[in-house]
C-alpha cells in the first residue's frame, strides 16, 4: 500500500489542494465577475498550489531530460515545452461553473504564465501584490498543476489508474481518455 501511495504523491496532494478550492466555493462563487476576490485563505492555497507546480515542473523536466537539473520555470519551459508542445493548449474545465483555463498559454510567446509571475510577487512582496492572490489567479495555478501532475504519471505503466478522480477540476479529453477514472468512467 505505501508504494502505491509514493506513486502517486503528486496527486495525493493535487487532491488534498482540490478539496481546500471545493471548500473556497462555499463562500466564493466561482464566476469571472468574482476572479479578482483576495484573501488571506486564497493566499494560503494560492503558494501552496504554485509551489507545488515548480515542484512538479522541475520533476517532469527531469523525467524527460534525466542529464539536465533545471532550476526555474524558464528552464522547465523549455524543456516540458519541447517534450510535450501540448501543453501550453490544453485546457481544464470547470464544469460545474462554466469555467476554462489554459494556464500555459503564455508559453506560446515564451514567457511565464502571469499567474506564476504573480505567485512569486506574492512569495517575495506580499505587501505589495497581496491583491493579486485572488481566485482567477488560484484556479489557474491549481488547472496548471493539475496539467502538469497529469503528464507527470502519463507514461508511467504502473498508473494505469489514478484515483480517486477529481471532484472540481475536468482534464482534457486526451488526457481523460487515458485515465478514464478522471472522466468518472473506470477502464
Amino acid at each position: 500500500m505505501s508504494i502505491e501511495y509514493k506513486k502517486l504523491l503528486h496527486w495525493s496532494y493535487f487532491l488534498t489542494l482540490e478539496n481546500d478550492i471545493k471548500r473556497l466555493s462555499r463562500y466564493i462563487e466561482f464566476t469571472e465577475s468574482n476572479f479578482k476576490t483576495f484573501s488571506t485563505e486564497i493566499a494560503h492555497i494560492y503558494l501552496a498550489a504554485a509551489s507545488e507546480v515548480d515542484v512538479v515542473a522541475k520533476q517532469l523536466s527531469k523525467k524527460i531530460s534525466t542529464s539536465l537539473n533545471p532550476g526555474n520555470i524558464n528552464e522547465y519551459r523549455q524543456i516540458i515545452d519541447n517534450a510535450i508542445p501540448v501543453l501550453k493548449k490544453e485546457s481544464v474545465y470547470l464544469l460545474r461553473y462554466n469555467l476554462k483555463f489554459t494556464p500555459w498559454d503564455e508559453w506560446h510567446n515564451n514567457e511565464s504564465p502571469s499567474w506564476w509571475h504573480f505567485y512569486n510577487k506574492i512569495k517575495h512582496e506580499r505587501h505589495q501584490y497581496y491583491e493579486e492572490a485572488n481566485l482567477e489567479n488560484v484556479l489557474n495555478a491549481m488547472a496548471g498543476l493539475f496539467l502538469l501532475v497529469l503528464h507527470y504519471y502519463r507514461n508511467e505503466p504502473e498508473c494505469k489508474f489514478i484515483e480517486p478522480p477529481p471532484s472540481i477540476f475536468n482534464p482534457p479529453s486526451d488526457i481523460a481518455s487515458i485515465y478514464l477514472t478522471l472522466a468518472g468512467r473506470p477502464v
